[in-house]
C-alpha cells in the first residue's frame, strides 16, 4: 500500500482538478483526506483473526469501488448535503476514496485489489505497478524500506500531483 501521506495528496489532487473554484473549506478538504485514507483501516480485521483473502480482510470490501460509492455518500450525507457544488462535492469524495485501491493496485506486494466486492471475490493488480509496497506499523515505516517507499512515491505520485494541482490552480486563475 502507498503511504497515508500519498492517499492524502492524492486527494489533495483530486480536490484541485474536480473543484470549480481555487478556494474551498478546510472542511472540503480534510474530508478528502479522510476518505482517501479510510480503507487502510481494514487491517483492523487482523486483530479478529479475519484472513488477509477474506472479502472483509485487508485490500478486501473497503477498496471496492462500491465500498467508495457507500462511504461518498454517507461523508456527503453528514457534512455537505446543504452546500452548494453537490454533485462535484459527492464525486470529489468518491473519487479520493476510489484512489485508494487504485493507488495501491499499483503496489509491489499484497494479493490485489477487491475492486468489485461484494459482487465478487476477485482481487487485481493494475499492469502497472511501480510503487513499493509500504510496510505496516510506525516502527517499520522508519526503515530502510519505508525511506525507499516514500522514494518511489515522491517520483510516481507526488510529482504528479503537486503538477496537476498547480495546473488547475493556474488554469482556474486564468478562466476569471
Amino acid at each position: 500500500m502507498p503511504t497515508v501521506f500519498t492517499h492524502a495528496i492524492s486527494a489533495l489532487a483530486i480536490g484541485h482538478v474536480t473543484s470549480l473554484k481555487n478556494k474551498q473549506p478546510l472542511k472540503f478538504w480534510l474530508m478528502g483526506m479522510f476518505c482517501a485514507a479510510i480503507p487502510d483501516a481494514d487491517v483492523i480485521s487482523f486483530k479478529f483473526g479475519i484472513p488477509y483473502s477474506h472479502m472483509f480482510g485487508h485490500r478486501g470490501f473497503t477498496h471496492s469501488f462500491f465500498f467508495a460509492f457507500i462511504f461518498a455518500s454517507l461523508i456527503w450525507l453528514l457534512f455537505f448535503r446543504k452546500s452548494g457544488q453537490k454533485l462535484m462535492i459527492w464525486v470529489y469524495l468518491f473519487l479520493c476514496t476510489a484512489s485508494h485501491g487504485i493507488l495501491d493496485a499499483m503496489t509491489s506486494g499484497g494479493r490485489g485489489i477487491a475492486f468489485f466486492a461484494p459482487f465478487s471475490e476477485g482481487r487485481h493488480f493494475l499492469p502497472y505497478r511501480p510503487i513499493k509496497v509500504s510496510p505496516i506499523g510506525i516502527e517499520a515505516f522508519f526503515s530502510d524500506w519505508g525511506w525507499k517507499v516514500i522514494q518511489s512515491e515522491f517520483y510516481i505520485i507526488w510529482i504528479p500531483a503537486f503538477t496537476m494541482i498547480f495546473l488547475a490552480i493556474l488554469l482556474k486563475r486564468r478562466s476569471k
